[in-house]
């Protein structure tokens, strides 16, 4: 069976995260009004601070504030080919790319597995050479984009069950599987993989990392 690289995406193939910017792009491009609407979204960053909303409806809550709740499909593609566009240019690490042919080139299928909502995540997956995407879903409504997850956020353990999920639906449950990854929140997939690189990592997975014996790369 064809053995598996997972790659996690923001901070361990891109240099930051992915998400932020991108509403501030759309904003910027689609209706720089929504700028002004910021500091809104800093109150929505405090309210997860002190658990009053989750991660995923944070994510909902910000998607709202800053692209509305119908934006179209076809600019939404469009924004998004020019967002992948961009990160390739100015935000990835060179050592992750490297990384990501000496898989290919090894005979390993290359699998992109992250937090960030599918509907940016499959035009950088694209740009990178990833055909196979487990990311957040968003609900559609014909052609309009909601400002609602379809499913689980891709993140914690929800990230294993998609992982499981996918490999189930593709008969690879039992393929060999390296699971790369800057962040702890990602142990959970970590303690699947048979092999785990943790790249670049925060500190709290170093130390886990250490503690472990996982591998540790720091990338540039």
């Amino acid at each position: 069976m064809t053995p598996l690289s997972i790659f996690d995406m923001d901070r361990t193939i891109t240099r930051t995260g992915t998400y932020t910017p991108w509403l501030i792009l759309w904003a910027r491009r689609q209706a720089p009004w929504r700028l002004a609407l910021l500091p809104v979204s800093a109150l929505f960053g405090l309210a997860y601070l002190l658990k009053l909303v989750g991660r995923g409806r944070l994510k909902e809550l910000n998607h709202r504030l800053l692209m509305g709740d119908r934006a179209p499909r076809a600019k939404v593609e469009a924004v998004a080919a020019l967002y992948a566009e961009r990160i390739m240019a100015t935000n990835v690490f060179a050592g992750a790319l490297a990384r990501l042919e000496a898989e290919r080139a090894a005979g390993r299928r290359v699998v992109l597995a992250t937090a960030s909502y599918e509907f940016y995540v499959v035009e950088i997956a694209a740009r990178l050479g990833i055909a196979d995407v487990i990311a957040t879903r968003s609900v559609w409504d014909g052609d309009r984009l909601r400002a609602r997850i379809d499913g689980e956020n891709c993140y914690g353990a929800a990230k294993l069950r998609m992982v499981e999920a996918w490999l189930a639906a593709n008969g690879l449950g039992d393929a060999p599987m390296r699971f790369f990854s800057d962040h702890v929140s990602d142990q959970p997939v970590f303690e699947r993989a048979a092999e785990r690189i943790a790249t670049t990592p925060s500190p709290k997975l170093r130390a886990l990392a250490q503690a472990r014996g996982w591998e540790i790369v720091d990338w540039t």
